[in-house]
């Protein structure tokens, strides 16, 4: 069982910055493939970024270029850099792992654990 603890969401204005963070309790951390994914209100959950063991980076085309995905082996953590947010960012975002050798997957039922979930709001 892998617990995961998202942090960092809040309220910004369009064009602003957050960092989130998701971090894992678990001894293999370096073997999982780690992603994101936010769902808003009325909608399916969908998929934002994700990051395999070997640090090769996935992303939806609608957060390519603004958001960057990172993992730190080391802190057990990975990162979200979310920059120059829109009001559709506006969502609850989550973090997800999965025992994964062959790249990430990019589906939310890939995934076997998943956080609690940061509310990310941007105003315009």
């Amino acid at each position: 069982q892998v617990q995961l603890v998202e942090s960092g969401g809040g309220l910004v204005q369009a064009g602003g910055s957050l960092r989130l963070s998701c971090a894992a309790s678990t001894r293999t951390f370096s073997r999982y493939a780690m992603g994101w994914f936010r769902q808003a209100p009325g909608k399916e959950r969908e998929f934002v970024a994700a990051i395999s063991w070997s640090t090769s980076t996935y992303y939806a085309d609608s957060v390519k270029g603004r958001f960057t995905i990172s993992r730190d082996n080391a802190k057990n953590t990975i990162y979200l850099q979310m920059n120059s947010l829109k009001p559709e960012d506006t969502a609850v975002y989550y973090c997800a792992c999965t025992p994964e050798r062959n790249g990430a997957p990019l589906t939310p039922g890939m995934y076997a654990y998943w956080g609690q979930g940061t509310q990310v709001t941007v105003s315009s």
